[in-house]
This record gives structure tokens, C-alpha cells and sequence, in this order.
């Protein structure tokens, strides 16, 4: 993700993005993540935010690699114990076979809709095989910037499945909600777990 309106927002309400996703840690998904690893295994926050997730990854014995492309969110990543971050775009994800799992929570939503199938198939490449992969995304259709700026692609469930089937990743779980975001409006929301 690289939008500066985007990034520009993050940066600068990067406290209270934190402040709202404090409860991340606590998450269901993210528990099931974290228990499909294996001991000490290497996994990948992409698109960290203020670092949470990846938090509490590293609190279970995971090694964590946090990425970024705001770099406020990555300083505030970079605080909690045993989490490694670094400023990157999705465009940068690089490497073979080098992470047991691969969280990207909420955070490729904000890729352009046409970069999704390059950054899946980077995403397949550094994951060893079999690893677990986790993405969220804001239901609906097409791209739109939400009050405070940001820019959003959306996507129904049957197309963000066949991405990933495309990308040669198998989904075995699938979760829905609705939940209000940093603007203060409701959306509707699908993740998916599959594996490489």
C-alpha cells in the first residue's frame, strides 16, 4: 500500500487507530492463527498497524516480522517486546519459504484491485508450504475513499476466494461481521484462513 491520502491519515491518527484496535489481541481468528504454528515458528504481520497482532504473536514464542508501509504505525509496532517491524509496502514482500504463517489483517483492502493477484502470488512464494495465511477485507464492490481519506477496494466473498484459488492457496475457514472502523461508519467484513 502505498496511497499517500492513506498513509498520510495513518500517520496521523495513528494513537487513535491503536486505541481502536487494542481489542485485536484478544481476537478468535487470531488465536487460531496462533495455534496452527508451529513452536517458534516464523510468521509475518503484513500490514501491522500499531502492532497488536503481532504482539501477541511474539508474547506465544512466534517469531514476528511486522510490516508497514506508515511509518508511525511502525514505530508503535516496534514498542512491544519481541516483535521485529520495519516500514514496508506490499510491493516489497520478497523471499522463499520464509514464514509458517502470513497475517494480513484488514490490510490489503487498501492495495489497488488490479495489485491483489501480484501480491497474493508473493505472499504464496514466502509462505512454506502448507503455511497458514489470513486476510480481511471490507465487503462489497469497487473502490472508494472513505470520510477520512482512505482508500478502499472491496470485495465480495466468491471473489476474494477465487483470488486466492487463483494465487494457489486453499481456504478452509471463513468468518463475517460488521463493525464500525476509525470513520465511525459500520461495514460489513469477511476473513478468510486458508493454506499454501
Amino acid at each position: 500500500m502505498s496511497d499517500r491520502e492513506t498513509l498520510a491519515v495513518y500517520d496521523a491518527q495513528a494513537a487513535d487507530y491503536a486505541a481502536l484496535t487494542e481489542s485485536e489481541a484478544r481476537d478468535k481468528q487470531l488465536a487460531a492463527f496462533i495455534a496452527d504454528m508451529p513452536q517458534a515458528g516464523h510468521v509475518l504481520d503484513l500490514g501491522c498497524g500499531p502492532g497488536h497482532s503481532a504482539a501477541e504473536m511474539a508474547r506465544h514464542g512466534l517469531n514476528v516480522t511486522a510490516t508497514d508501509a506508515s511509518a508511525e504505525m511502525v514505530s508503535l509496532a516496534a514498542a512491544h517486546p519481541g516483535v521485529t517491524a520495519h516500514q514496508a509496502t506490499f510491493d516489497e514482500i520478497a523471499g522463499h519459504a520464509l514464514y509458517d504463517g502470513i497475517w494480513a489483517n484488514f490490510s490489503l483492502l487498501h492495495a489497488p484491485r488490479d495489485a491483489m493477484p501480484r501480491h497474493l502470488a508473493a505472499i504464496v512464494r514466502a509462505l512454506k508450504p502448507g503455511g497458514r495465511f489470513h486476510i480481511g477485507v471490507k465487503t462489497g464492490t469497487g473502490s472508494r475513499r472513505d470520510a477520512l481519506g482512505r482508500l478502499y477496494t472491496y470485495y465480495t466473498e466468491d471473489e476474494l476466494t477465487a483470488l486466492l484459488a487463483d494465487a494457489g492457496l486453499s481456504v478452509f475457514a471463513t468468518n463475517r461481521g460488521t463493525s464500525k472502523g476509525l470513520d465511525g461508519a459500520m461495514a460489513g467484513w469477511i476473513t478468510l484462513a486458508a493454506r499454501a
